[in-house]
């Protein structure tokens, strides 16, 4: 599973690595942040008074209006909004992308706050879907040999990923778009 941030939607690369990763003949879940979609929510919060939990419902779709746009940059992602599709997309070894909504806001159990950023969603939907490993690809790279505890404490991802990301079987780590396209294009980047 690679999940985009998205601080990413400006960067000049992302277009090549969606393309890329678009063109990867094993099974790959495509999560985005919400970027500047989630954003505005976060800057009308306050204007609005809007509370936590119709926030959180907005930051998600702001992930899927994400997700369509990177959809429609690399045609070749197959959008999927449920476990089964995530699983046929898998076995067909398609790369997938992830539309948050259907099953986000249907999970009760996922915190209805900001404290909840689409970085612990992806740490969520890779236990959930069963994904072998995590790459999170960021526009700023992790201190050498620290972990999603440590990842939390600099701000880098949300505090609540820690706790998502223990429910991930394999690997978990943080790259730039720089090293993932990079990574990626010798095919190492899978599940």
């Amino acid at each position: 599973m690679v999940k985009l941030g998205g601080s990413l939607l400006g960067a000049p690369r992302l277009p090549e690595l969606l393309r890329a990763l678009a063109r990867h003949a094993s099974p790959t879940l495509l999560v985005t942040g919400g970027g500047p979609f989630a954003d505005a929510v976060r800057d009308l919060q306050p204007t609005l008074r809007l509370s936590d939990p119709a926030c959180h419902r907005m930051a998600i779709l702001a992930m899927e209006q994400t997700a369509l746009a990177f959809a429609d940059l690399a045609p070749g992602l197959v959008p999927v909004d449920s476990l089964e599709a995530i699983a046929e997309a898998g076995a067909a070894k398609r790369v997938a992308i992830w539309r948050p909504a259907r099953l986000a806001l249907e999970a009760s159990e996922l915190p209805q706050s900001w404290e909840l950023t689409s970085d612990s969603l992806a740490a969520w939907i890779a236990g959930e879907s069963g994904a072998e490993r995590l790459t999170l690809v960021k526009s700023a790279p992790p201190a050498p040999g620290s972990g999603p505890n440590q990842w939390a404490e600099a701000g880098l991802v949300d505090p609540l990923f820690p706790r998502y990301a223990a429910r991930v079987p394999g690997p978990v780590e943080v790259m730039t778009l720089d090293d993932a396209l990079s990574h990626f294009t010798k095919g190492s980047l899978a599940a």
